[in-house]
Order: C-alpha cells, then structure tokens, then sequence
C-alpha cells in the first residue's frame, strides 16, 4: 500500500504510515477535529519513487488548493524521541507538481545531518528508519500554537502549558517572535490576549483528552481558523520530563531530594544496584538516627525528606545537615520547600518514644565516638583502618558456594562482619573538624584561607590511590608509545589475553581494582574487570612532561601551603578573637589529621559489593546457560527477588531486561537530573529565582582555593576521556573514579556537589581550583574555549575569541603552574554530546 487516506490510518500502523500520521489517524478516529488528508507510505520510500499517479488521485479527492506536507518517519514521535524540526514540513504547497516535489525532499530530510545526528543521540539504527509523508488540507488560522499537557518548564504534571501567536503559528515552532503563554493549573483559566477562558478550557480538555488517550505528557500543536473552529494539528510525546516520583496514594504533596550525587553519582543505577543501594543508604541514614524512605525515581536514588520537613524538631537543622554532602544546590531548594505553605510543620501531639529512644543512644554513640577521635586523633585513625583492612579481608566469599541458590544466598545475606563505629565516628569528627571553623572564622578568615588550609591532606585512600596509579606512569619504560598510540579498549584486550607486557598493572589491580567510576552501583564492572578506564588514565599522566608538574610535587606543594596557612590563620585567629582562635585552631589541626579519612568508609565497602557483583555474574551465567537470561551481565537489570525468581521458580525475565535496557539507555542520554523532586512532578530548582550572575561569568561556588585559566575539556565519562595537561575539567559531577584526571588538571567545575564531597575534596589536595555547582556547565561550556575559574568568586568566565594567554593557577602563599602546552583538538568520547 502506497498511498492511503488518513481517515483509514489506525495507531497500530506505524510502520507503514510513521508516528506523526499513525497518531493524527488515531486523533481522527477517536472525534478530534484533524484536518483530511492522506499518508504517502513508507512502503511507497522503500521503492524510492514517488506514486505520482496515486497521489494526484488522493490530491484530487481531498479538493486540491494549499495543502502541508509533513514528513512522518517510522521512528518519530516515540516516547523518548520526539524528532521535532529534525525533518522536513512545507506548508501552503499548492499543485501537483509542487507536492510530488515536497514529498521528495521529505524524503530526502530523513537522511539530513540533523536528522542523523538525532538518531546517533538517540541509538536508533538508521537502516530501520523509513519515511511516510502526510498530505493535509491547510487550515487559514486566525491563532495558532502549541499547548503543553505538563509544564515543560518545571516539569509539573498537574499544569498545563499554552504558546499562541497570530496566524499560522510559525513564529511559536520556530522561535523567530514574541508568543503569549499562559500556565494553566486546576482553577478557572483566565485569557485576556488571543485566548479567552472559553479557548484556553477548550485547548486544556484537549490536551487531557490526548494525554488519556496516548498514555503520557503531550506535546500538541493546534489552530484556531477564521471561523472559531479548533483544529488539532499534531500530538507527540514530551520527551524531555523528568520521570514522576511513584504514586504513594498520600493526599499531600511529597518532596524528594537527589542522593546519588553524593556519591558522583549522576547516571542512572542499574536495577540490581538500585536493589542494593536502597538498603545500603537506608541503613547509613539510620547509622545517623534518620528515618528516610529510599525512591528510585529514572534510575536515580531519591530520599522522602517530606516527614523530616515537616517535623517541627527535625525541619529547624534540615538545610544545616545537607552542607557537608548535599551541597549549596540542595540547601537552596530546601529552603524554598520548607517556606512552602504546603510543607509547614506539623504539631505532634507527644514525643514518638519509639523514635526517641533509639535517636538519643545514636546521639550518645555519636558524640562519645567524635570526642574520642578528635581528643586522639592518631590512635582513632589506626583503628579505622585496622577496621578497613579486616572488612577487606572477611569479602572474601566463604568456601562451598557452588549453586547459584549458595552464591544468591550469600548476596541476599547482611554483611554480619560490619561494624561501622570505628569508620563512621573519626569520618564524621574530620568533617566537623573542616567545617566548622568557616563559622568560627568569619570576619577573621575567608572561605579561600580554609579551603586552602584544607589542601594537600594525608591518608585520603583516594589520594594515594591517584599517586600510585602516577608512580605506576613513571615505571612503563619502553611501553610509553604503547600506551599512548594504543585505544584503551585494546589495551585492556591483551591484559585480559595475558599478552600485554608486564609494567606493575597487576599490583594496581590488586590493592585498587575494586573502584571505577560509579562504582556504588553493582551493575557497573570494576577496574579488575575492565582497566580500560585505568589505561586511558595512564595515558594521561604520560603526557605530562614538566617536573614540576608531576602530581606528587603538587601535592608535597598543596600540603606545604596548607600547613603554612593553617599556621598563620591560628596566630591571627588567636590574636583578634582569642577563644574563638584557641577553638578554631584546634579544629584545623584536627581536620589536617582526621578530614582525610573521609574516603575511607566507601573504599572498604566497595570490597563486599566487588564480591557480591562477583557472585551475582556466576549467577547470571547459570541462568544463561538455563535459557533464562541472554548472557550472563543481564542479571544486573534484575533485582535480587526477581534473580531469586529465576534461581528457584525458572521464571523468565526476557520480556522485562529488554524494556529496562531500552530505559536505562534512555535515561543514561539524560543530561539533566533534578535535584529535588515534588511528587507532581515538579522541579523545585526550576521555580527558584535565578541567581543574580557576573557579566560574562557562570555562578557557582567555590569550594577549592586558587584561580587558573585554560581551555575547557568538557568530559562526560572518565573512561574515555583525554586531558592535556593545564586543560581545566568541566564535568556533571565526580566520584573517586574520576580523580585520576584531576592530576593533570588546572581546575575543576562541577554541575553539582558539595564543598566536602569527592570532587572538591581531591582538587585541594593537589591545590587545583574547584567551582562546583554552575548549573548546565557541560552544555554552556564547549571544549577548546578558554575558561577563568576563580574559586574566591565562585565564578567560571568564558573567554571570546582572541583568547588570552594561559594564566597559572594559584593557591594562596604558592604557586601551581596549569602548565602544558595548549589543550588539544577534541577527542571523540569525550565530549559525545548531542
């Protein structure tokens, strides 16, 4: 079938007509006013010419005169890919052989660079794609736009959007003038330009119609013509909405905030690693005496913070205990919530004694465990790390795991060696060792003198991983070329092979292989399975060729600085405030022994996960064999009752990996992950005023002392990424997979973070400058531009062309050369950016 009226067009005939057409058939059929007309098929595209003779027919029935053509290709208007203006629409064509000429360059734009581009982003195979072409009568508008059924904006599902502009509305589609907008909420829509209140209802039960029909969120394009008449044009899914938090049945709204940023976490949790995590955060959170319900939300890991908000006790130090890890993004959003009449406090009749009483021995726990860590801080770190060093001993999987039921078992169990209070309580008195002091300090010292005097800190696992994997650069010898003209991949091939020469690798391995980028999801191999991440590291440190650019330099250096500093601030802290300097000073010198345990707790518990990732792929490769699952990595798009499922009842998951596959490859596009969430929907950091930002600067906050300027090496997987030396990091987020690429950078910008998480934590030790949480940097900033991030500032200035000269970074009282030469072209995988 070639040509066929589109009042004959069903949902279910994508393949043949394409998603624009196969949805307006379905707006037809369902009593929506859609202009007539017929779909040049895809079965017509395959045969690469155009049935001239069948479309003069269809053109001729449907009365001739302006007509639009419309491309309508087999894979658009999809739920995660809408292809809006990525092909081709001609409007007002008139006469046969202007249409026979428009449905050919339709055709033609399903292979424009746009187009192709679209479909790479997206991983659409382009052999699939084909393309119809829909012929429509024209309709003369007296108002046209588009109409949102959730706002687009915020992301809030219970409002909806309008866009209306005179005429055809061309003007709303492509940006090129001013439109009206209205948002519409549940009460009595108001119009007062091209809208009335009778239009903008009749558009809003429109687009509740089409949302009920097709299942989702609508982005739908509409008409008004000369005589009053709405006409419905177009209706796509709105691709771009973050993922609804899961209905709770709750009548109040929920709010819930982002935690895996906290780990560097920006990319979507495997299902098996969301399983774990819920578990592994519930039970840190408890470690604290906090109560907090676990969400996935897109893959994402989301905490139920609306009881602790509206608890009148625990709202009043909310915003206060998110400094340390949540970040200033987080404090502000959860200011705005708190100010939310929706959240106010409510009373409780009596104290929960069943809460209380466990929360007071918490507190009892915690205060003895601090005070004996910051009263001797030497003897509190060599029991954390004799703790470290007996957890990394008992992952071991004990002997007599033989079945996949054993291993599953084993997996499923509480780790029953975990004793957390030596690890947690000296982790926690460094932190408040290295925050505090700000407070104590203010109007003594600024925030660039404490970060600073928090830089170069011993016994940060983190570090001394990062410095060996340096020292391990500095011994390949004659293997340097190998390494540097060699595609990690394939390096990492001949490791696995056994046919890489031997340079020290092994030993890495060995005491590091249980980390990686994201390395809290079990899903996520680790470096002993797949060094070529570690390869790609290596490859960049050996590119480094100044001396005094050497990473173990810049630390003695940072740490130098740091001591000089913390000396200096004491004498002036005790000379103008004396009691607050005599504390103050103290805590600095605490936080020089202690703040660099921080890393500690992660690195042990990564030991068990490595083991239980270990088990759960022998699993998989159990059922694999059984026919149950594909292969045997599949098991990580389970979760453990799921595998438990197929371990002992034989079921069959098939179905189910394969549609979580396609979400997760979706969700792993996503460039924007909110940090917090309202249970309709709603993107509470959208709403927020926008910060007040420096000509030519991006706002952030500092939170690494110094200032540096370089070229921008925009970087979305650490795995693939190539930095030259002096090129400054732009990134969404880190954890300690990434920190290796910190070694050769000049400065570090983050999307998101906290003055003491991963990320800034590293830049101080090596005395690089960090400006964390610049909204969108990764899409306002492009590699190759020449960036100033200044950390006293908390800004990130973008440089026009003719660049300047490179500038050094600094930290206070020494120098930190960004050195290189110039920053390089783009590497492919580095900025793989839409």
């Amino acid at each position: 079938m070639r040509v066929i009226a589109l009042s004959e067009v069903t949902g279910d005939m994508v393949d043949l007509v394409g998603g624009k057409a196969a949805r307006l058939g379905e707006m037809a059929r369902s009593g929506e006013r859609v202009p007539d007309g017929f779909c040049v098929t895809t079965a017509a595209h395959e045969l690469g010419v155009v049935p001239a003779a069948e479309v003069a027919q269809a053109y001729e029935r449907l009365g001739g005169g302006p007509v639009a053509v419309r491309s309508s290709a087999n894979v658009e208007d999809l739920p995660d890919a809408s292809f809006a203006g990525q092909q081709d629409t001609f409007l007002d064509v008139t006469g046969i052989a202007d249409l026979l000429r428009a449905i050919e360059e339709c055709w033609r734009s399903l292979h424009d660079a746009r187009a192709v581009a679209y479909r790479d982003a997206h991983g659409i195979d382009h052999a699939s794609a084909r393309m119809a072409v829909v012929v429509q009568r024209m309709v003369d508008p007296a108002a046209a736009g588009v109409l949102f059924t959730a706002n687009p904006l915020t992301g809030c599902r219970t409002e909806v959007m309008v866009e209306a502009a005179a005429g055809s509305g061309a003007a709303v589609v492509d940006g090129s003038a001013a439109v009206e907008r209205y948002v519409l909420d549940g009460s009595p829509p108001v119009g007062d330009g091209l809208l009335d209140s009778a239009r903008l209802a009749e558009l809003r039960d429109a687009g509740r119609r089409l949302q009920d029909r097709f299942g989702g969120p609508q982005d739908v394009e509409w008409a008004y013509d000369r005589q009053g008449l709405l006409w419905l044009l177009q209706s796509r899914p709105v691709t771009t909405l973050f993922p609804l938090p899961p209905e709770t049945g709750r009548p109040t709204p929920r709010v819930y905030l982002e935690f895996g940023h906290v780990q560097g976490m920006r990319q979507p949790a495997t299902p098996m690693g969301m399983s774990s995590l819920k578990s592994l955060v519930a039970a840190m959170l408890a470690s604290f005496g906090l109560t907090v319900e676990i969400t996935d939300i897109g893959g994402r890991l989301y905490g139920d913070l609306t009881d602790l908000a509206r608890n009148p006790s625990t709202r009043k130090r909310l915003v206060k205990l998110m400094a340390v890890d949540f970040g200033p993004r987080a404090q502000a959003v959860m200011e705005h919530v708190l100010a939310d009449p929706r959240f106010a406090p409510v009373p409780r009749a009596r104290p929960d004694r069943a809460a209380t009483g466990p929360a007071l021995r918490t507190a009892a726990r915690a205060a003895t465990g601090v005070v004996r860590a910051l009263a001797r801080p030497e003897a509190a770190r060599a029991r954390l790390f004799r703790e470290v060093e007996r957890l990394r001993l008992g992952s071991v999987a004990p002997a007599g795991l033989d079945t996949a039921a054993d291993r599953l078992r084993y997996v499923r169990d509480e780790d029953p060696s975990a004793g957390p209070d030596d690890i947690v309580w000296p982790i926690v008195a460094g932190m408040l060792a290295a925050t505090l002091p700000a407070s104590l300090l203010r109007g003594v010292a600024d925030p660039d003198e404490i970060n600073t005097v928090l830089g170069g800190m011993p016994h940060n696992v983190t570090i001394e991983m990062d410095l060996a994997l340096w020292r391990l650069s500095r011994q390949v010898g004659e293997h340097r070329d190998l390494l540097l003209t060699t595609a990690p991949q394939d390096l990492a091939a001949a490791y696995a092979r056994g046919t890489l020469p031997d340079f020290g690798l092994a030993a890495f391995l060995d005491r590091y292989g249980h980390r990686a980028a994201a390395e809290v999801d079990l899903g996520v191999p680790r470096w002993d399975e797949d060094p070529a991440p570690v390869f790609a590291m290596l490859a960049n440190y050996l590119r480094v060729t100044d001396p005094e650019q050497a990473p173990d330099r810049r630390f003695a250096r940072a740490a130098a600085t740091a001591e000089a500093t913390c000396a200096e601030l004491v004498v002036r802290a005790r000379r103008r405030r004396p009691v607050r300097g005599r504390i103050a000073g103290f805590l600095l010198r605490r936080a020089r022994m202690l703040a660099g345990l921080r890393e500690a707790g992660k690195f042990a518990g990564l030991y068990r996960l490595r083991e239980m990732r270990r088990q759960l792929l022998l699993v998989g490769a159990e059922l694999a064999e059984r026919g149950l699952l594909g292969q045997p990595g599949d098991i990580m798009f389970l979760t453990l009752d799921e595998a438990h499922a197929a371990v002992h009842h034989g079921a069959d998951h098939r179905s189910t990996l394969a549609a979580r596959r396609t979400t997760y490859r979706r969700e792993l596009r996503r460039t924007v992950v909110p940090v917090a969430l309202l249970s309709d929907g709603t993107d509470v950091e959208a709403v927020l005023a926008p910060a007040p930002a420096p000509d030519e600067a991006l706002r952030g906050v500092g939170a690494a002392a110094g200032r540096a300027t370089g070229p921008a090496r925009v970087v979305l997987d650490p795995a693939t990424a190539h930095i030259e030396p002096g090129d400054v990091l732009v990134a969404p987020t880190t954890d300690p997979g990434w920190t290796p690429l910190f070694l050769t950078a000049a400065a570090l910008v983050t999307e998101t973070g906290a003055v003491m998480a991963h990320g800034p934590t590293v830049a101080r030790e090596y005395g690089i400058p960090a400006v964390i949480c610049v909204p969108d940097a990764t899409r306002r900033i492009r590699t190759g531009q020449l960036v100033t991030v200044d950390a006293v500032a908390g800004t990130v200035t973008v440089h026009p062309a003719p660049v300047p000269e490179r500038v050094p970074a600094r930290g206070r009282g020494a120098a930190v050369a960004a050195g290189g030469e110039g920053g390089g072209p783009p590497v492919a995988g580095d900025t793989a950016r839409p």
